[in-house]
């Protein structure tokens, strides 16, 4: 077969390779190792949830959902945003359902990101930010979260902005460093974008999964911030259901009206059955309101097991990822150091540094903690004998 202009395909992605969490999960799988690499849970998901889908599969729902989602899982989404912030976003115009986080974020990036515009996002970030702003024109600005504790720095950041600074990218409890934004925080944010034509997106789809007391700080509950912020959520991190790639975004008419646009010829619509199943399953508060709960006790569980290993703790208040210092252990960088744990322990984790544009090395691997106790303990036993 003759290759394309002699092989010389242009690419809008030149640093972009094969991803970290796919090169580290096939790793895990050819060496047969404990995989606390990519973020998914190993335990199941509801019974209930599972025969609500079923049953919308029966009844005949598996055709085309409307472009902005079904309607009863827009109006269950408003309901469930009302009870817990006390903020309402009308279901028919403000709300809309999409094939996952990442595509929602994709979408929204998409609609209001043009040539040369730029977006400002914080290192260390998920890694599909950068990639969509660059694919549609934009220059990405990296702001260095503060290390240990991964704070923003708000005194450095308004230096950052400029007349062509479109969008600014927060994510709060954030992956992956389980830090989180507090009130203060929304506030600056606040008042820094204020009198902007600059468009916040909020990626909190861990907003479920926060711990140590601490309260998820929604930009929906800031007034002047909620006017011109998309806020992204995710069903397959609240749910256990990550293969089921069902998220929603929540906007201001104006806003969302633009993201419509977009989302229309991205993907159109997403999983009928799935929607209406969820839409069922939130109307019990029950079902999500003590998931902070459930994952404090399986990272206290792992982090307890690992008191007696070289590793050191770093803090996470939220999601479902674990970071370890091994600094203690070894000079190797990090990326050598996850692939030397497969190859040498049978254990799989993802280097930090993967989440900067230029590789920032702290001797920082991200373990996920979504799993069983039988799987975290057998984990923490590997983890504790290396020394």
């Amino acid at each position: 077969m003759e290759t394309f202009n002699k092989g010389n395909i242009p690419t809008k992605l030149p640093g972009t390779g094969t991803s970290i969490f796919a090169i580290m999960s096939q790793m895990a799988a050819e060496n047969n190792a404990v995989n606390l690499s990519q973020g998914f849970p190993d335990f199941p998901v509801s019974e209930e949830l599972i025969e609500k889908v079923h049953f919308y599969m029966k009844k005949g729902y598996n055709q085309y959902a409307p472009m902005p989602g079904v309607p009863a899982l827009r109006q269950a989404i408003s309901g469930m945003f009302y009870d817990n912030y006390g903020v309402r976003y009308d279901p028919d115009t403000e709300i809309n359902i999409a094939a996952g986080a990442t595509q929602a974020l994709f979408t929204a990036i998409s609609a209001f990101i043009r040539e040369g515009d730029e977006a400002i996002i914080f290192e260390p970030a998920y890694d599909s930010y950068a990639p969509a702003v660059i694919l549609n024109g934009g220059l990405v600005k990296y702001a260095q979260l503060q290390f240990p504790d991964f704070s923003i720095n708000w005194d450095a950041l308004p230096r950052m902005i400029t007349h062509r600074t479109r969008l600014i990218i927060i994510n709060t409890p954030q992956n992956p460093t389980g830090s989180v934004l507090g009130k203060e925080d929304m506030e600056h944010l606040e008042k820094l974008t204020r009198g902007t034509d600059i468009i916040v997106i909020s990626d909190e789809v861990y907003e479920h999964l926060i711990f140590d007391g601490l309260k998820h700080y929604s930009a929906c509950l800031f007034p002047e911030l909620a006017r011109r912020t998309l806020v992204i959520g995710s069903f397959g991190k609240t749910f256990h259901a990550t293969g089921w790639k069902t998220g929603f975004v929540l906007a201001p008419e104006k806003l969302m009206a633009e993201y419509r646009k977009v989302h229309q010829f991205v993907v159109f619509a997403g999983n009928t059955p799935i929607q209406y199943a969820i839409a069922d399953f939130i109307g019990n508060k029950e079902n999500y309101l003590h998931l902070g709960e459930f994952y404090q006790a399986k990272r206290d569980f792992f982090v307890k097991k690992l008191k007696k290993s070289a590793f050191k703790i770093l803090p996470a208040h939220g999601t479902y990822f674990q970071l370890l210092d091994y600094s203690a252990l070894s000079d190797l960088p990090e990326t050598e150091f996850a692939k030397w744990l497969v190859k040498e322990h049978k254990i799989a984790a993802i280097p930090v540094s993967a989440f900067y544009k230029n590789g920032d090395d702290y001797k920082i691997l991200r373990f996920c903690f979504a799993k069983k106790e039988q799987t975290l303990t057998q984990a923490a036993k590997i983890l504790s004998e290396i020394k």
